[in-house]
C-alpha cells in the first residue's frame, strides 16, 4: 500500500513539474518537443537516485511514456523522465 502511496505522489508532483515546464518553452523549444529523435530526461525518483537518460520516439511525449514504461517494467515505480531536450544531430 506505500509502494502505491509513494508512486501516485510521485505522479502528481511530475505531472506539476511538467506542466511548469510546458508553460515556460521558448518555440525552439516547443519545435524540439514536437520534433522526432533521441530526446534527453532527466528521470527523477523519489527514493533520491536520480540519473540522466535519453530515448528514440516520434516526439518528446511519445520518447517520455516508453522511457517511463520501461522504468516502471524495471520495477522503478516511483520515478518520473522530465524532459530536458532533444539530443543534436538526432
Amino acid at each position: 500500500m506505500r509502494r502505491v502511496m509513494v508512486a501516485a505522489v510521485a505522479g502528481v508532483l511530475a505531472a506539476v513539474a511538467g506542466i511548469a515546464v510546458a508553460e515556460t518553452m521558448s518555440a525552439s523549444d516547443r519545435n524540439d518537443y514536437d520534433a522526432p529523435g533521441r530526446h534527453q530526461f532527466y528521470v527523477w525518483c523519489a527514493n533520491g537516485k536520480n540519473y540522466a537518460a535519453s530515448e528514440q520516439g516520434a516526439n518528446a511525449e511519445a520518447a517520455q511514456m516508453k522511457l517511463y514504461d520501461a522504468l516502471k517494467a524495471e520495477g522503478r515505480v516511483a520515478c518520473w523522465p522530465v524532459w530536458q531536450g532533444r539530443l543534436a544531430g538526432s
